[in-house]
């Protein structure tokens, strides 16, 4: 396995999830194992999981670039590329910030429902694992398009649990994801 973000090839894993809300969720020990893996393999140079990994080689893949983002960021061409980020992405942010033309904005300070920006403003949006804190995601998605120029790509991860039909969570319990000692409104899932 190689990461997409620096080109290392030494991964080291720890686990994210914890007891409370495996159950909450109602995973099943697979669901764990591959949730823990997605999101805490971690490239030994770069500290990129597998979740921000994917979302760099889906950068890469969008613009046919064979590299890494690292790379990717130097490359004259791409140099002046305007890209919206909604929140961090995890480790890509200071890698995306070499980007002459990068703006991050973060929920929920900036409503991805309604966000304040002109039309046709960037060529790349991206997100990662954000949708799910969204009251109403495809607002949130369409509001994405909105602010992309013809042509331009949104790029981005959700959280799922794989055979699983995602599902209103109204009427359930509030839940939380993160880390276990930092359970606050912005990780907050609808």
């Amino acid at each position: 396995m190689i990461c997409h973000v620096c080109g290392g090839d030494e991964f080291d894993y720890s686990e994210v999830l914890w007891d409370e809300l495996i159950a909450q969720w109602q995973l099943a020990e697979y669901e764990v194992d591959y949730i823990n893996r997605q999101q805490g393999e971690k490239c030994i140079h770069c500290l990129s999981n597998l979740r921000s990994i994917a979302l760099a080689k889906a950068i890469l893949s969008a613009y046919g670039v064979d590299g890494t983002l690292y790379q990717f960021v130097t490359m004259p061409q791409f140099e002046s590329l305007r890209v919206l980020e909604v929140n961090h992405a995890g480790t890509l942010s200071p890698v995306l910030e070499k980007l002459r033309s990068h703006r991050l904005i973060t929920y929920p300070e900036h409503d991805m429902m309604n966000l304040d920006m002109d039309n046709d403003s960037y060529e790349l949006v991206i997100h990662s694992d954000t949708l799910e804190h969204v009251e109403n995601p495809v607002i949130g998605l369409s509001e994405c398009n909105r602010v992309l120029v013809s042509g331009g790509r949104c790029i981005f991860t959700v959280p799922i649990i794989v055979d699983r039909l995602s599902r209103s969570r109204a009427g359930l319990a509030d839940s939380y994801h993160g880390k276990e000692d930092m359970l606050n409104h912005d990780y907050k899932v609808n």
